[in-house]
């Protein structure tokens, strides 16, 4: 039911994309915990009191990775199922599904562990160049329809 390798390929990157995107949410709220850095007042009222309802910069790194993945990975979703349909080279798919991933790995490794750049932006150019080369071809399918 589920169709072609490509598809599945593009099932099984999507999913590892997803269980990361899991992971740093939990690692934001165990450095909230940690940091005791908490975003709403009944958090940090549990937690020790109402002047733990404050920002740490830390904790906002991780929400910004986490953001990123969001604004990135989302739009992956979208733009590897509509390729996937398009009757793509299983190898080539393959290398598309796994340099974004591998991108967006990196991407979030920087991000966490503050490397120097231009880490988080070489990670971040090496995961968008599947991304446009998806939506090209996607466009070139379906141009002569508009």
């Amino acid at each position: 039911m589920l169709g072609s390798d490509v598809l599945l390929c593009f099932i099984f990157y999507s999913t590892l994309l997803i269980l990361k995107m899991y992971i740093i949410a939990i690692i934001t709220g165990q450095v909230r915990l940690r940091k005791k850095a908490f975003a709403n007042p009944e958090d940090a009222e549990r937690h020790g009191g109402v002047q733990f309802c404050r920002t740490d910069p830390y904790v906002e790194r991780c929400r910004r990775a986490h953001l990123n993945d969001m604004e990135n990975i989302f739009p992956f979703l979208f733009l590897g199922a509509i390729y996937s349909m398009t009757g793509p080279s299983y190898a080539v798919a393959r290398l598309h599904f796994l340099v974004f991933s591998l991108g967006r790995v990196l991407h979030s490794v920087a991000y966490l562990l503050a490397l120097k750049a231009p880490t988080r932006s070489f990670a971040y150019v090496l995961a968008q160049v599947p991304c446009v080369s998806m939506a090209i071809q996607i466009l070139m399918e379906v141009a002569s329809f508009a």
